[in-house]
């Protein structure tokens, strides 16, 4: 990804120095429906049919690839900020639909429960046995750092990751919005028909929203892994739409949240103390 070189003035040891730092870059994306504007979106550049394809099938707008016809920069927009969707024959999206999906599902306005009611009544809960090694899920954010190489040199972006079972990286994705890198890996499983992630992982660098764990359960993600904390919107979610949510993730600690059962392990024993009253 491209970045922007910019002077800056840095602070050290009460000197200071005029240097050029590297910056992520933000700019909007207008994505449009049939030559049609649907909406305009702060996101990194890179990757933006992904993202433009995950976030209208993680957001329930399309139900599968064959809605598709067509995913392509738009042709009269020179400074490349704009995508056009084309729907696939027969498949048709009125504009009032759009307007009533308004995408702000973790700010919608409705309260918990039925925010995670309204989810479910188009996205059935996951089911799913997979079982994964806690000390294999420990190695999971050191190998989607090593798949990072903007972060890397701005330290302003946030990264999605899809592993499989036993620690391989189908495709990593960074962003300056961490529910657009999670678009964007949905993104590149919808359009190379590789979905769903129903035997994957989701690692994502940040904290675990409500809305991650949406769009993780769009793609039937039965196992979401973040480095930092979740929401108890997420938390909640998590359970009722039994996926297992991994939170503080280190290669030797982590909070399971929720679905303790998919997270084993051959090398610890697992005790749970209850509190005597």
């Amino acid at each position: 990804m491209k970045t922007a070189r910019k002077q800056v003035v840095r602070w050290n040891a009460g000197r200071a120095q005029r240097v050029t730092d590297e910056l992520a870059i933000e700019e909007p994306l207008d994505i449009r429906i049939d030559a049609t504007p649907l909406l305009v979106t702060m996101r990194t550049p890179g990757h933006d049919e992904e993202l433009a394809a995950g976030l209208l099938f993680s957001e329930g707008l399309i139900r599968s690839r064959a809605d598709l016809r067509a995913v392509r920069p738009n042709a009269r927009n020179r400074s490349g900020n704009s995508i056009d969707v084309f729907l696939a024959p027969g498949v048709e999206m009125s504009h009032s639909r759009m307007a009533r999906h308004g995408f702000a599902a973790s700010s919608c306005g409705l309260c918990g429960k039925e925010s995670i009611r309204a989810v479910h009544r188009r996205i059935k809960p996951v089911s799913s046995r997979l079982k994964v090694r806690a000390e294999l899920l420990g190695r999971l954010p050191e190998k989607l750092r090593g798949s990072q190489p903007t972060f890397e040199r701005t330290g302003g972006l946030h990264a999605a990751g899809i592993f499989t079972p036993e620690g391989q990286l189908i495709v990593a994705r960074e962003d300056i919005g961490r529910h657009n890198a999670v678009d964007k890996v949905i993104g590149f499983g919808l359009l190379n028909g590789l979905l769903p992630f129903d035997k994957h992982v989701l690692v994502v660098s940040g904290r675990a929203s409500f809305e991650i764990m949406q769009k993780s359960l769009a793609a039937r993600v039965p196992i979401v892994c973040a480095v930092s904390a979740p929401s108890s919107l997420a938390l909640e979610f998590a359970r009722a739409s039994r996926q297992t949510l991994v939170g503080f993730l280190r290669e030797e600690r982590m909070n399971v949240y929720a679905g303790q059962a998919r997270v084993t392990s051959n090398r610890y024993f697992v005790t749970f103390n209850r509190t005597k009253r």
